[in-house]
């Protein structure tokens, strides 16, 4: 007897306008390794207001939200997470796309997410991830350009389940 399966399915992907992903390349010597993050000629740099470590720990999600005037850039260099962005853009070509990227050791990537993305990530990795964020704009503690939503009961079409099968 089949069981019909009611669980949320992912929608299928579309680039979101104005996310980069740009896959970081790591040079290995007898020393160690080495992996250039981010250029200030890189065509998507348009200056920095910080820099910030955060961390996450396995199978914790750090989501949802956007930003209004900054953009962010961040990579994965400890562990994996699973980065997801949602586009809600007003007058945007690809509002309602999502994009699932998983970054980390294994797949060393920078993303360039544009104001008014949602985005977030959960540790898909068995150890606590690192995740280093080089923002457009420096955090503002009087009046931070932040703006969150539940990651589960938000309004987002999106699960955080893992997905096996």
């Amino acid at each position: 007897m089949a069981v019909k399966n009611t669980k949320f399915k992912q929608p299928p992907s579309t680039p979101i306008d104005g996310v980069v992903i740009q896959p970081l390349r790591v040079v290995p010597d007898e020393r160690g390794r080495l992996m250039e993050i981010m250029r200030r000629d890189d065509p998507f740099f348009t200056g920095f207001g910080q820099v910030y470590l955060s961390t996450v720990y396995p199978g914790v999600v750090k989501a949802w939200h956007y930003h209004r005037i900054q953009d962010d850039r961040f990579t994965c260099v400890r562990g994996m997470v699973k980065a997801v962005l949602y586009d809600d853009r007003e007058g945007s070509g690809t509002r309602g796309a999502l994009n699932v990227v998983y970054v980390g050791e294994y797949n060393p990537a920078l993303i360039v997410i544009p104001a008014g993305v949602y985005h977030g990530w959960k540790c898909v990795s068995d150890y606590e991830a690192y995740v280093i964020n080089v923002p457009s704009e420096p955090y503002n503690r009087t009046d931070p350009d932040e703006f969150r939503v539940d990651p589960h009961e938000g309004g987002i079409p999106y699960d955080w389940a893992r997905q096996d099968g």
